[in-house]
Parts: structure tokens; sequence; C-alpha cells
């Protein structure tokens, strides 16, 4: 073989290694991000959710049930802007002077997982509550999981039907978890939330997707963040508007002024406990951390109810006040 074509064929073999393992990259890529985005859940199972939620707190469903039967329990849908229908449930309060907490559920779950908090606020701070169910999960329709950056754009909306569910005196604080944090956060740097809007609960929110989808790709699959994360982002993009770094609990946070509780479990390794302090930090409006010793992720509230609702039942005081 001559040197010339020894060349050519050098060239050819490593423009074909090239290819490969770029079409593996982008393959592979491609699905880590079908694996995040739309995973095999049993979010929309309710009577699943119902069961296990009732075992974690004894008494729940029939709570919720004797609601339903004295006809205070309700269901409401809207259409976002691009079509697709949104549901929720909701409890008016008797005496709620418009008072309302928006509770906002985590990745995988659905607004049954955020009923335990739901009885807190209605039970014992006799507030109104909406509990939607965000896309992709319960009675709502959606093809992902939008990891709470357009989850924000569905909370606004369902913040505007406020005043026409519970009056015109409607006053409010979102209040999510994990995922659900993530929108919280997200939501709260936005410049057109409604004044009657007063402040935000975050329990154990992430920073921003980014961060955490390259957390779990190492932890999970033991690969590096790049290439990978920045092609899924990119994929992202182009299929469903939107990217991995401008989904940022952080850079929101930033721009929010209303007070804002943060909640996380020092023991938390899925969300882990370190986000919180750079997402604290951040936040230049009234603030306060609560670290909730031992425990993990999104488990403040069950081994701690009387602190939780004793740190949520000040923090809206000075909301309201």
């Amino acid at each position: 073989m001559t040197q010339s074509k020894w060349k050519r064929r050098t060239l050819q073999i490593g423009i074909t290694i090239l290819c490969i393992t770029s079409a593996g990259v982008i393959g592979t890529s491609y699905g880590l991000l079908n694996y995040s985005l739309t995973p095999q859940t049993d979010n929309r199972n309710k009577a699943l959710k119902w069961h296990e939620a009732d075992n974690l707190y004894p008494g729940l469903r029939t709570w919720h049930d004797s609601l339903k039967t004295l006809g205070k329990w309700q269901d409401t849908t809207i259409v976002a802007t691009d079509g697709t229908k949104l549901y929720a449930e909701y409890v008016k309060a008797d005496h709620s002077q418009g008072k309302t907490a928006v509770l906002v559920h985590g990745y995988g779950d659905c607004n049954v997982d955020m009923m335990p908090i739901g009885r807190m606020y209605a039970d014992k701070l006799g507030m109104n509550i909406l509990l939607p169910d965000l896309r992709y999960a319960g009675k709502s329709e959606g093809n992902h999981i939008q990891m709470g950056w357009n989850d924000r754009l569905d909370i606004k909306q369902w913040v505007s039907t406020l005043p026409q569910l519970f009056g015109d005196s409607a006053k409010a604080v979102i209040h999510g978890v994990s995922m659900g944090a993530a929108t919280t956060m997200m939501l709260s740097g936005e410049t057109d939330i409604p004044a009657y809007v007063k402040g935000f609960v975050e329990d154990c929110g992430y920073t921003s997707v980014d961060e955490q989808f390259s957390k779990e790709l190492y932890e999970r699959f033991h690969l590096p963040r790049q290439p990978f994360i920045p092609i899924a982002s990119t994929i992202c993009r182009y299929k469903y508007g939107w990217t991995f770094k401008e989904a940022s609990a952080l850079e929101q946070v930033k721009k929010c002024k209303r007070p804002m509780l943060f909640i996380h479990g020092s023991a938390d390794k899925f969300v882990p406990t370190r986000m919180v302090y750079p997402l604290y930090a951040a936040h230049s409006g009234p603030k306060e951390l609560w670290i909730t010793p031992g425990v993990e992720h999104a488990r403040s509230y069950h081994y701690y109810p009387k602190e939780y609702l004793n740190k949520t039942k000040a923090f809206l005081e000075i909301c309201f006040r």
C-alpha cells in the first residue's frame, strides 16, 4: 500500500470511528433524556398513591372522604396556553379570610402526595388548599415531566384562578416539595406574579435541572457530565422547548423579594443538602432556613410534623401581616 493510500485509509477509519462514537453519545444522551422526562412511574395510579399515603399518615383517606361527603372537596380543570388540560382538587375553608395554600408535588408523584401537608393547612391553619396535578401526573395531560421549569407557568395560571375559586380576598402562599419546591422557586422569580401571592415555601428543591441531572447521571450510571448532559439538554430544547441550564431555581430565586421558607433534610442524598445553602444565600428578601436533623429526601413533615406546623405558622405570620 502506498503512503497516500495508507493516509486515506487511516482517515476513513478515523472518520468511521468518530461517526460511530458520536452516534453512540447522541443515542445515549437521547435515551437518558427519555429515561428522565418520560419515566414509567405510578404517578397516574391514584389508588396506589392513596394506599401509600394512608399507610404513612393513617386516617388521611378518611379525612379526604369526609370532606368529600360534606361537599367541601371539589375538583377543577384549566386549559394551558398550548391546549393541555390540567387538573386540580381544592377545599374552601369556612373561615379562611381568603388565605390559601397552593401545594405542588414532586417528581414521580401526583397531588395525593401533597395531601398530608394539605391536611395541615386545612385543619391546623384553617386555610383553603389547591392541589394541582402537574403535567404527566395524576389526571393532568402532558407528554413529559417538565422538571419545574414550564410547570412554573402552569402554577402561575393556577394562581390566577384563586380569586374565582376562593373570592377576591384571596391571598396565597405557594408550597412545593422536591421538584414541586424547584417549581415554586422557579415561579418566585417571575415578575408578573399577582400581588396576592405573599410568599413561598420550598422543601428540598434542587438548584437547577442541569446540576441535579449531572449528579444523577454520575451516581446512577457512572457517566460524566460531559458530553452527555449538554447534548441531552440540546435535544430537550428541540423536543420540548427548554434547556437544563435555563431551568434554574437558583437564578430565579435571585430575583425573588417576597418571603421564602427553605426546608431541607440534613441526610438528603437525592437532592443533596448542600444545594439549599446557595439557594438560601441567593434570596434577598425575608427568609428562613430550617435544616431537619437526620431526615432524608422529602420526609421533613413526616418526621417533624409539629415542628413543621410551627415553622409554617410562624412563616405565614410574616407573609400575611
